[in-house]
């Protein structure tokens, strides 16, 4: 967790005076429900304690100077000409926010930032969209304390990325990060965005993430042709149902009745997709229920779709949730994330969580020769300010 009195003193060293708020928005894991957002479909992450943060105020002028500790560097823009930066990509996040906001006609102020988080980059736990939404939150926090309901700023910050950033994301990792609750899990309808926080109780287990440490950069070209993929089984099934619209309006007996008209890659990408957003549908029943070890079924469940049908998985993938199903107390492994590396999420017995640690790292390490970092998180609550 980030050290927020050393913050403080940070930004007084930087700009010569105490900050006036601190803003923090969360990473997040997704516990099942993957590849389904973009198929307007269900998932069900949740906001964890690693977060970033930002010490802001607001100037009297259109300049915002940024400061980040992570990347040691300084960069300054004025809000009347916003333009992309090469040479400091991470400020195209905050610049991106700052642009879509005026561009939706929100009044900013200048302002001073001083910017940490521990939310590990590259590890697929959406260090973006929190940088995203702590900008947002401190931008509307110093310009007279402008307010915007959850799903309109998860959109926004959404189109900063996918239009300024340029990286086509869905609006999940957005969404959690602005409406993510404390001992929660948020279910979300990725095509109306409306949205359930369920009760997360895990009665002696805890949230345990593993980190490959391996990301391929086949995980954005190979996600490009699932999409593609997705899209031509929609256009086959609606010549036999002409009025679905993308795959979550079929289930798996509609499915089932036609699946031979779609060519066999086709098929097995699309009835992953159909199956995985029931068992997110099933996945709620069962959490509702405080049936943990059928939640934990369905994780596995989840990941063996995601390794056969979709075809996401990877050795490193594959070797992190072998190792977690051998330790006694694990509930539930499986991939998160677009796939080809980054993490696991797992659900793992307080009891067991020190010996899920070693025993996973060591054999991690020595089936891969990399040495893994697992991270314990609970499910913690979204975008804030905190005014100093």
């Amino acid at each position: 967790m980030i050290d927020r009195i050393g913050l403080i003193e940070k930004f007084k060293e930087t700009f010569g005076f105490e900050p006036q708020l601190i803003s923090r928005a969360p990473g997040r894991v997704n516990l099942i429900g993957e590849h389904t957002d973009y198929n307007d479909g269900f998932v069900l992450p949740v906001a964890l304690e690693m977060s970033v943060y930002i010490a802001a105020s607001g100037r009297d002028d259109r300049k915002v100077v940024l400061r980040s500790l992570d990347f040691d560097q300084t960069v300054e823009f004025s809000l009347d000409r916003i333009e992309r930066d090469e040479e400091h990509p991470w400020s195209n996040y905050p610049r991106g926010v700052a642009y879509v906001l005026q561009e939706e006609g929100y009044r900013l102020r200048g302002m001073n930032g001083v910017i940490s988080g521990d939310v590990p980059q590259g590890a697929g736990l959406s260090s973006s969209a929190a940088l995203e939404l702590s900008s947002a939150m401190a931008f509307l926090a110093v310009s007279s304390d402008l307010q915007i309901p959850i799903p309109v700023l998860a959109k926004l910050c959404q189109r900063a990325e996918n239009q300024f950033v340029g990286v086509n994301c869905g609006i999940m990792d957005q969404f959690i990060s602005a409406a993510g609750r404390r001992g929660h899990a948020l279910f979300l309808d990725c095509r109306s965005l409306e949205y359930e926080l369920i009760p997360l109780n895990l009665n002696g287990y805890r949230i345990a993430i593993c980190n490959t440490m391996v990301k391929r950069e086949l995980a954005g070209s190979e996600y490009n042709v699932r999409r593609s993929e997705c899209e031509e089984g929609v256009r086959i099934m609606q010549r036999r149902y002409p009025h679905i619209k993308a795959l979550r309006d079929l289930t798996s007996e509609m499915f089932k009745r036609y699946a031979d008209d779609l060519p066999p890659i086709i098929r097995r990408r699309c009835g992953y997709v159909i199956r995985e957003n029931e068992r997110v549908l099933k996945s709620i029943e069962a959490l509702k229920a405080g049936d943990l070890r059928g939640f934990g079924e369905l994780m596995n469940l989840s990941h063996e779709g995601l390794k056969e049908e979709y075809e996401v998985s990877c050795l490193e993938l594959d070797t992190m949730v072998d190792l977690a199903r051998s330790v006694d107390g694990v509930l539930g492994a499986r991939m998160t994330g677009a796939g080809f590396g980054g993490c696991t999420v797992n659900l793992v017995s307080e009891g067991s969580v020190r010996s899920f640690i070693s025993r996973v790292k060591e054999g991690y390490r020595r089936k891969t020769g990399i040495t893994p970092e697992i991270y314990i998180s609970d499910p913690a609550n979204g975008a804030e300010v905190v005014r100093l």
